[in-house]
């Protein structure tokens, strides 16, 4: 097992995969190192979807000395550091662990991101970018392997046998094309319409593209906010482990959202 690696080492191995600059204009997270450590090697990492006062507690409990979130702290604005903020970055320094947070890169990314393992999931032939935000598009398209109900795709995308939020079932039985985008995308169901797919996944549901879909006939699967985006860090910890041989822990820490 390796000693470990500096939280700089470590940045630098995650910007070799993920477009974290390329998004620095487009996406208001604050991409990378949000808070950092005090320099001390990492010989741990942990990984979960949201950086809350809970994840970083077990942080601590499983021994890593970072933690790797798709929805970091830090979002587009200086913010006051008092209430629930102030105490979260207390807890992280305290406590010496570095928070790192990738959001629409870890979406994006062509193989480790968590439309393209949905894509996967689902089974969609040469899956083609969708779902444009910030001028770049972070979700994925394309015509299925094998035609699917949206029953069958609830099942192929689920997390842990946990349930989707909603199920719209507006249109044809047998899905044979689908796009993608996860956590709270709903409003991408427009541009779904326009490219004239089957059936949309993605993980929250919207009021305000209720009607239309049911009258352009599109399927909607929210498979929930957080269970669609389990995907991206997991994968990001499978390659640490892989490439760095490092320890690493998935605290799963569902919202039902």
């Amino acid at each position: 097992m390796n000693k470990g690696f500096t939280s700089k080492k470590l940045d630098s191995f995650f910007r070799e995969y993920l477009d974290i600059e390329g998004f620095s204009s487009s996406d208001n997270s604050l991409n990378g190192i949000q808070v950092d450590n005090d320099g001390s090697d990492i010989s741990k990492i942990a990984f979960a979807v949201d950086a809350s006062l809970e994840c970083f507690k077990r942080t601590k409990q499983a021994g890593a000395g970072m933690i790797f979130v798709h929805h970091g702290i830090f979002w587009g604005k200086c913010e006051r550091l008092d209430n629930g903020l102030r105490e979260r970055i207390k807890y992280l320094l305290d406590h010496n662990i570095a928070l790192y947070g990738v959001h629409l890169p870890l979406d994006q990314h062509p193989s480790l991101g968590n439309n393209a393992v949905l894509a996967e999931l689902l089974g969609i032939e040469s899956p083609q970018p969708f779902g444009s935000h910030g001028g770049k598009k972070v979700g994925y398209m394309g015509k299925l392997i094998k035609p699917l109900t949206i029953e069958e795709a609830k099942n192929r995308i689920s997390f842990m046998g946990r349930p989707p939020v909603g199920v719209y079932a507006f249109g044809k039985e047998l899905n044979q094309t689908v796009a993608i985008v996860s956590g709270g995308a709903a409003m991408d169901a427009l541009q779904a319409i326009e490219e004239g797919v089957d059936m949309y996944v993605t993980g929250e549901g919207s009021h305000s593209v209720y009607h239309h879909a049911m009258e352009m006939g599109l399927n909607i699967l929210a498979g929930g906010h957080y269970s669609t985006e389990v995907w991206g860090v997991r994968k990001i910890m499978e390659l640490c482990e892989k490439e760095l041989n490092i320890e690493t822990e998935f605290l799963d820490l569902p919202t039902g959202l």
